[in-house]
């Protein structure tokens, strides 16, 4: 696969080359807009609450859970965002985070948490590097190095796990051939006041100022330094990818290498960076799992979470702030099917029926009929389901993520722009 020549036209401006222009923005949504979804979210919610008695639904504990389960989810998305801004396809995601899980358990438990989270990171690097030198140089396609980097890391994490943890003083302290002897707890903060408050206002449960109590509850109790760390990233990568030269030559690699080299722009060394700085940010989201989720290394603990990362990240149009709400809704389902089981889950199955129906008549008024047609018939299924039924079984419980993974990405792919670049091998000069 190799990248279009751009001979016959001349080269576009730097907005233009990183997709700042007009047609890149248009259909971009306003803080107003997205403050409304947010509302009329809640709002729904609410009402399900309300309708359905499944008072667990957006309570505290469920709230704190969905964000704890998203933080590794998001870390994930943001590290794929960051490469394929770049024009590098990062499928090995998965085996990055395995590398950050295994470095943060093997540093944390013998020095402290802070160097066990360095270490996690900077093994996540060195897997960003190997599917950088594999792509950028060797040009090898994206999709076979990503897989073979997670087959690889599996591999090399099991052998160091029997290696490390078996014998000595970790086996003595808790490890063994699958797991780490237990890493010290990073520090968490609750905001005085504000959880006791609120738990008591959403033990009343009033239509949507409980629920929006046990919302901001479940963020402001037992809220750990490593999620107000992952927020901050959010917010970072948001600056430096689209307030900085630095981001938009970053990002003119991943639209048009040809165009940003012909302005100028060491296409090789953004890619190195970008795909770099993926790695470390999948060793972050790794770590969290580490440190945060079970205060230890244990195989096989990502559970395919860098793959739903990827699906946050196209279902946030390769944007943090649609990344972000893409991670929330999958730690959310998450965190749904863990907690509370089928009872819960059932009640869900009345907010998917509310949102197809939806969906079903903004395709009508689109005049897209077989679309709103498909989403009706939907919406007529899964509300028979409903109403027969009073729980869902246990085996679809445990699905819950991964059907609103496929869900989410069968209604959102039609909005998508993928950067142009994306997964295209480059080489230095094709454009001359």
């Amino acid at each position: 696969m190799t990248a279009t020549t751009t001979a016959a036209t001349p080269p576009p401006t730097a907005p233009e080359a990183a997709g700042g222009g007009k047609r890149a923005g248009r259909g971009r949504l306003s803080v107003a807009k997205i403050l409304l979804i947010v509302a009329a979210a809640l709002v729904l919610i609410s009402a399900v609450r309300v309708l359905t008695g499944a008072e667990q639904l957006d309570s505290e504990g469920q709230i704190a859970a969905a964000l704890g389960l998203a933080v590794p989810i998001g870390m994930a998305g943001l590290a794929g965002l960051w490469s394929e801004r770049a024009g590098v396809v990062n499928i090995g995601l998965e085996g990055m985070m395995i590398l950050g899980t295994f470095g943060a358990g093997w540093v944390g438990w013998q020095s402290s948490p802070w160097l066990g989270l360095l270490a996690g990171i900077a093994f996540g690097v060195l897997g960003g590097l190997l599917h950088a030198v594999v792509t950028v140089t060797f040009g090898v396609d994206h999709i076979v190095s990503g897989v073979a980097i997670t087959l690889l890391a599996q591999g090399v994490t099991q052998y160091l796990a029997k290696l490390f943890f078996n014998h000595g003083s970790a086996l003595d302290k808790g490890g063994n051939p699958k797991q780490s002897p237990p890493v010290d707890a990073l520090p968490q903060f609750t905001v005085p006041g504000v959880s006791s408050g609120l738990n008591s206002v959403a033990n009343h449960h009033w239509f949507l100022i409980s629920d929006l109590a046990g919302i901001v509850g479940g963020v402001f109790t037992n809220l750990s330094i490593l999620t107000i760390l992952a927020a901050a990233l959010f917010v970072a990568t948001w600056l430096v990818l689209w307030r900085t030269s630095f981001g938009l030559r970053l990002r003119s690699v991943g639209e048009n290498p040809v165009a940003a080299e012909s302005l100028g722009v060491n296409v090789y060394s953004y890619k190195y960076m970008g795909v770099a700085i993926s790695g470390g940010l999948a060793g972050f989201g790794g770590a969290f799992l580490a440190m945060v989720s079970s205060h230890f290394y244990l195989e096989g603990q990502t559970g395919g979470r860098g793959y739903i990362g990827l699906a946050a990240m196209i279902f946030g149009n390769w944007r943090p702030g649609g990344l972000a709400m893409g991670a929330g809704l999958f730690g959310f389902s998450d965190a749904l099917q863990l907690r509370n089981g089928g009872d819960t889950v059932h009640a869900l199955l009345l907010l998917l029926v509310v949102l197809l129906v939806l969906l079903g008549i903004w395709k009508a008024y689109k005049k897209a009929t077989v679309q709103a047609i498909v989403s009706g018939a939907m919406a007529a299924l899964i509300l028979v389901w409903y109403l027969l039924t009073d729980t869902v079984p246990d085996d679809f419980v445990g699905a819950t993520p991964y059907v609103v993974t496929l869900l989410v990405l069968s209604l959102s792919a039609q909005r998508l722009r993928m950067p142009k670049a994306d997964g295209l091998r480059y080489r230095k000069g094709q454009g001359s």
